[in-house]
């Protein structure tokens, strides 16, 4: 697997363990932690689309992605470790990693002075990289979550963009070096996948 933020996952879920617990304890549901990491992503992202630009939402942004990925770390400890796995949970959790990307992310693409076309077209290249890691396991292989600019990546690319923007930084030739590096990594990312799910599922 090519480096990502990714393969830190084992470590933040073990210091996330006592909170799994105590949330089955009180009979809280995988489902119900995933829905709430999508709603909060739709709220957080309908801010940001409301008001581009705006500092509060911006700095808001690294605290919210943290707090999303804790859920969704949380979400899968309930399913995996306290027999809650299901097939609707499944679904949830991918549709809902989904939804939180678009929701967060292109809102990026309204601010003045960054640009657009490049923001979506990033977005769009993660969501078909985020699909052929969903399609492996139809190959016989295992789901991909193979980098450099996996859904824990991105998180850090754009919490990083919105606290530099949300601080005051200027839109300028500095966004859109690293957009189009962003792009690069992302092309090299659903590369990345595709190869190894096909030489896990053999011919």
């Amino acid at each position: 697997m090519a480096l990502s933020i990714y393969q830190l996952k084992p470590r933040f879920q073990a210091l996330l363990r006592p909170w799994a617990d105590s949330l089955a304890a009180r009979g809280v549901s995988a489902n119900q932690v995933t829905l709430a990491a999508a709603l909060l992503s739709l709220i957080w992202g309908g801010a940001l689309a409301l008001w581009p630009g705006a500092a509060l939402p911006l700095l808001g942004l690294p605290l919210v992605l943290f707090a999303r990925m804790a859920l969704n770390a949380l979400d899968g400890m309930l399913a995996g470790e306290h027999g809650q796995a299901s097939k609707l949970g499944a679904i949830l959790n991918e549709l809902g990693d989904l939804v939180s990307d678009a929701a967060l992310y292109l809102p990026f693409a309204l601010i003045p002075g960054v640009p657009g076309a490049l923001v979506v077209l990033l977005m769009t290249l993660a969501l078909i990289g985020e699909a052929a890691g969903m399609l492996a396991p139809s190959l016989g292989a295992s789901r991909r979550y193979d980098g450099p600019l996996g859904k824990s990546d991105r998180a850090f690319l754009f919490g990083f963009l919105a606290l530099l923007l949300g601080l005051g930084l200027a839109p300028g030739g500095w966004l859109d070096l690293l957009l189009w590096l962003a792009l690069a990594l992302g092309l090299l990312t659903l590369v990345n996948r595709v190869r190894r799910a096909l030489k896990e599922a053999g011919p």
